[in-house]
């Protein structure tokens, strides 16, 4: 399915929506370059759950962790990795199995090390404010019965 979005707000509400369809353990593999908004997205994945805590990209820690929610969400940030080897380093088989959301900014870099059923998140920018937000793996219609 595809959702143009205009500005960061209708990002976030997509997010938002978004978050009340996901199980536990879901997977959310986010592709798009830089200042597309995958982490605007995250955002309203967040708020979606009920996160109250700010969430920030997680550049520079590789991982930033939000347990305030319905779900836990784990947010990752794979552009410095350059491997799926340097991930699982950092105990990537164990985040998986914590029954928490987990959304994957810069995807591409580990895309051997997701599982089958990864919920894959495409941004591009489309314009000025605009974003086209494309989502594969997760069934036709499945944001209208989450409010979106």
């Amino acid at each position: 399915m595809t959702v143009i979005t205009n500005g960061d707000r209708e990002t976030e509400v997509l997010g938002e929506a978004l978050a009340k369809c996901l199980k536990p353990g879901t997977v959310l593999a986010f592709y798009g370059g830089l200042g597309m908004g995958k982490t605007t997205l995250t955002r309203g994945i967040a708020r979606g759950l009920g996160i109250k805590t700010p969430v920030t990209s997680p550049t520079y820690t590789i991982v930033n962790e939000y347990a305030d929610g319905s779900l836990p969400l784990i947010h990752f940030d794979m552009y410095r990795l350059h491997s799926a080897e340097d991930l699982f380093e950092i105990g990537w088989d164990e985040y998986l199995e914590r029954g928490a959301i987990l959304a994957v900014e810069w995807s591409e870099n580990i895309e051997e090390a997701l599982p089958p059923d990864t919920v894959r998140i495409q941004i591009e920018r489309v314009g000025e404010t605009k974003r086209r937000v494309a989502i594969t793996g997760i069934e036709e219609g499945v944001l209208s019965s989450c409010g979106y």
